[in-house]
C-alpha cells in the first residue's frame, strides 16, 4: 500500500466520523437543549475545509487549527455561561 492510498483512506475515515458528528447534532430532536452554537458550526467548517484542502499541507493544517481553536473558544463560553 503505498502513502497515497493511506492517505486517501484516512480522509476517508474522518469524513465519515465527521458526517457522523454532523447528522448526530442535526437530527430534530425535542428532547435535547443543547444546540450546536453558531461558534461551533464555524469550527466544524473550518476543520472540513483543513480535511479537503490536503494538497497543502500548510493550508490544510492551518485550517485544522482554527477549527480546534474555535471549538475550544465555544468551550470556554459555554462553560462562563453555566457558571
Amino acid at each position: 500500500m503505498s502513502t497515497m492510498e493511506a492517505s486517501t483512506i484516512y480522509v476517508v475515515i474522518a469524513l465519515v466520523a465527521l458526517a457522523i458528528i454532523f447528522v448526530l447534532f442535526f437530527i430534530p430532536r425535542e428532547k435535547r437543549k443543547s444546540q450546536l452554537t453558531p461558534l461551533a458550526g464555524l469550527a466544524f467548517g473550518f476543520i472540513l475545509a483543513g480535511i479537503f484542502a490536503n494538497e497543502s499541507r500548510v493550508v490544510g493544517y492551518g485550517l485544522m487549527g482554527i477549527g480546534v481553536i474555535l471549538a475550544i473558544a465555544d468551550i470556554i463560553v459555554k462553560a462562563k455561561k453555566k457558571q
